[in-house]
C-alpha cells in the first residue's frame, strides 16, 4: 500500500492567446496605409477598393483613406486627390 499520494494530472492550466479578431476600423473612420481593418478566419469580409488581403486572410488599407463597408466588401475612400476615387455609381454604370 502506497504511504504517498500519487502525482496526479491536473485539468486546468491550459489557456490560449486572444486572437483579437473582428472588424478593427470601423466604416466611416480614417485609416492610414498599411492599418488592419478587419482580422478574420477565412474571408467574410472581401477585399475592395484600395485594399488587400493577407495570407491570414487580414484585411489591410493600400492607401491613406476613409473606410467603407459595403454588402461585406471594404473599401477605402482615398484622401490623396492623386489617387482616383471610387464610387458605387462608377461601378453600377461599367455593370
Amino acid at each position: 500500500m502506497a504511504h504517498k499520494k500519487g502525482q496526479g494530472s491536473t485539468k486546468n492550466g491550459r489557456d490560449s492567446n486572444a486572437q483579437y479578431r473582428g472588424v478593427q476600423v470601423y466604416g466611416g473612420q480614417f485609416a492610414r496605409a498599411g492599418t488592419i481593418i478587419v482580422r478574420q478566419v477565412g474571408t467574410p469580409y472581401k477585399a475592395g477598393y484600395m485594399v488587400k488581403r493577407a495570407k491570414d486572410d487580414t484585411l489591410f488599407a493600400m492607401c491613406d483613406g476613409t473606410v467603407q463597408f459595403r454588402n461585406r466588401t471594404v473599401d477605402i475612400v482615398p484622401a490623396d486627390e492623386r489617387i482616383p476615387r471610387y464610387t458605387a455609381v462608377e461601378t453600377a454604370a461599367a455593370n
